[in-house]
């Protein structure tokens, strides 16, 4: 609206300028400074179609009947013609090269070519507006994404940290109950400082449960059931699913030995990411899962696909991470023989 207001009255003024020194008569006058303001008041409607329209065909009859186009109007047609970004408004600028054909000057064939161009550049301008919009919505859904899938890490990490350092509380507390009373000829103060820390270790396991409460949500947004952490006997059920889709096979080699709780479970999860990425990556290939025990454990996921295009996915991120956490180290990557191998080496302690 202001635009139509400031546009109207430079078209308005520029009429009486060019009546003034063209020494015109009162009706030419009166005309073009009508058809000045009303070449451009049209910009203020709330619906650019029937702007644009009104604007295209006050233009045209202030160069059929005046040959004249105040430099306002003009600003005006090409402001609604990009506001309205639309293909069909080429049309508007038939009559503007008719006029230029019949009556080629200067202001006549500027105005036959801008009008069209307008009309372009204001689709264009709409198809840029559109894109990024799309761009932006398809970032948010990516965005969203992401922190669903960070949300369920942190679940299965809270689930895990409570199945693995929940079993170690729990022992400090028994162990200090049954040191409490097995121990023969305890003084009164010693018993009370076992008393103290099984008391503390059982608060401990409380306040774990409850932040894990809060950590961990399922889907309909309650407290997920306690699972215990699975165990690498139970990687041949993980196998049985993987050959569903593929041919899937275990290599167990050295003796295998009890090992610490978050160092087995690091072991299952990266088995377990290992073959999700096979199957997402190489669909269909045969996947060799090879556990060797000796001094340290190494665990070795290769299939024989095309494997990823880079090896620095989420997962295998995520992997590396687990591997670090359990005082281990992972590396991923093309294998010498073919497709893709996954090698994870972690300590083994006597349990």
């Amino acid at each position: 609206m202001r635009a139509a207001f400031l546009l109207g009255g430079a078209a308005f003024g520029e009429a009486l300028v060019r009546v003034l020194v063209a020494d015109a008569d009162l009706m030419f006058g009166l005309t073009l400074c009508l058809l000045a303001v009303a070449g451009t008041v049209p910009l203020g409607l709330v619906r650019p179609l029937a702007a644009v329209v009104l604007l295209a065909a006050f233009g045209f009859l202030s160069l059929a009947l005046l040959h004249v186009l105040t430099v306002g109007a003009a600003a005006a047609l090409v402001m609604g013609l990009v506001r309205v970004a639309s293909v069909w408004t080429q049309a508007l600028a038939l009559p503007f090269v008719v006029i230029a054909l019949v009556r080629p000057t200067v202001v006549t064939v500027l105005l036959a070519a801008i009008v069209p161009a307008a009309g372009w550049a204001g689709v264009a301008l709409a198809a840029r507006k559109e894109a990024l919009l799309h761009r932006a919505a398809r970032k948010a859904v990516a965005n969203t994404l992401v922190e669903h899938t960070a949300r369920g890490e942190r679940a299965r990490i809270a689930r895990e940290l409570h199945d693995v350092v929940a079993h170690h509380i729990s022992m400090i507390a028994v162990q200090a109950e049954t040191a409490r009373l097995t121990t023969p000829e305890l003084p009164p103060l010693g018993a009370q400082r076992f008393a103290e820390i099984g008391d503390r270790a059982r608060a401990g396991l409380t306040e774990m449960r409850r932040l894990l409460g809060v950590l961990r949500d399922d889907e309909d947004g309650t407290a997920a059931e306690l699972r215990p952490a699975p165990q690498l006997n139970q990687l041949v059920d993980l196998l049985d699913d993987a050959r569903q889709s593929a041919n899937a096979r275990l290599i167990v080699s050295g003796a295998p030995v009890p090992l610490d709780p978050g160092v087995e479970l690091a072991a299952y999860r990266i088995v377990q990411e290992a073959l999700t990425n096979a199957r997402r990556h190489a669909p269909g290939a045969a996947v060799d899962v090879e556990l060797r025990y000796g001094a340290r454990l190494t665990v070795r996921i290769r299939d024989n696909g095309p494997g990823p295009a880079n090896a620095a996915g989420h997962g295998l991120t995520g992997m590396r991470e687990r591997a670090a956490a359990a005082g281990g180290t992972l590396r991923a990557g093309p294998a010498a023989v073919g497709g893709f191998l996954v090698e994870a080496v972690l300590p083994v302690e006597d349990q």
